[in-house]
């Protein structure tokens, strides 16, 4: 068994890694931490009683490298780069969940704030497994996307050497409350969010270098991409549309079949995706269809597992040597 910890468990993404942890058969939970620590985890989380019983302790870099051979960071941007710096440099592997080392250091600094360890930016291997998953079994340092990117990313990429790359991509994004973490803001009060949806940041939102990133680095081209989120009353739970514009005549979902069909959890829809069929599970379901040389891509994740904690842990299996599928959750909330 290796020994794993969790920095950052006070949070939504920090009980789903435990919730996943605590029935591993490859990890075992031997360290929980947050800034302020003094606290048990079934009184962080009474959700955990009779669960498990471990304290929740101030981070402490010191003693996670006493305890501790991987360590998953669910700080938000900023705090996390710096824990992760000491972490690495006395040899324990991170999956980080925040934005610190997803991308290259200019767009990061412009979009986020001065980076602190430019040394270990240069390493860290983007989580996004189905296209990154050989550099994630040789790496120490794994970047977990943004919830929006892996919904946008899985469900566009095969399509980018069909589009018109000088026309921009749309994109429409639909997240659960739970997206925005457990800090309260006007944004998400019950009053404002319940029989309510609405956009934010529209065409601004950070996460749109992101995919832009990406697209370029997996498949050399650049383009203009248009994002804008909205936040819908609902826990969990993503959908994501994205519009292009073919310059060839393909059959969308033959190319979405023969891109994944070595991909255990990407399930290829013959109608659109729902947000509830993937809620609780590590899949993304993806469709798609064209009308003429307009196409139409959509996809639905759960945010807080494929969107982050479950693909974080998945991460952590391919670092560790194990079957990337170990522990990961496959059963929908349903009804």
């Amino acid at each position: 068994m290796i020994k794993v910890g969790i920095v950052g468990a006070s949070g939504y993404t920090g009980l789903e890694l435990i919730k996943m942890l605590v029935m591993h058969n490859g990890f075992e939970l031997t360290y929980l931490a947050t800034t302020q620590g003094d606290i048990t985890a079934e009184s962080l989380h009474p959700s955990l009683v009779d669960v498990l019983s471990l304290p929740v302790e101030k981070a402490d870099v010191d003693v996670v490298t006493k305890r501790c051979e991987l360590v998953f960071l669910a700080l938000p941007h900023k705090a996390s780069m710096g824990f992760a710096k000491k972490l690495l440099d006395k040899g324990i592997k991170v999956v980080d969940l925040s934005a610190d080392y997803r991308l290259e250091l200019e767009r990061y600094e412009e979009h986020y704030c001065p980076h602190e360890d430019k040394e270990h930016l240069d390493t860290s291997v983007y989580a996004l497994i189905e296209y990154y998953r050989e550099a994630l079994k040789k790496t120490n340092l794994a970047a977990g996307p943004g919830c929006y990117p892996t919904a946008t990313l899985l469900g566009i990429l095969p399509f980018i050497p069909y589009l018109n790359t000088d026309s921009p991509l749309f994109i429409d994004a639909k997240s659960g409350v739970s997206g925005a973490g457990k800090k309260l803001n006007e944004m998400n009060t019950f009053v404002n969010v319940n029989e309510n949806i609405f956009a934010y940041n529209p065409l601004k939102h950070r996460h749109a270098p992101e995919i832009a990133e990406k697209i370029e680095k997996v498949h050399g081209v650049k383009m203009h991409v248009n994002f804008v989120p909205h936040l819908i009353p609902a826990t969990r739970g993503e959908l994501v549309s994205v519009y292009g514009v073919l310059k060839k005549d393909i059959d969308p979902l033959e190319v979405l079949k023969e891109q994944y069909k070595n991909d255990p959890f990407i399930r290829i829809r013959e109608t659109p995706p729902d947000i509830k069929s993937t809620a609780g599970t590590h899949f993304c379901d993806i469709f798609a269809a064209k009308n003429g040389n307009a196409l139409f891509v959509s996809s639905a994740i759960d945010n807080l597992l494929r969107g982050a904690s479950s693909q974080a842990l998945a991460a952590a299996n391919l670092m560790c040597g194990y079957h990337e599928g170990m522990g990961l959750p496959i059963i929908p909330y349903m009804p």
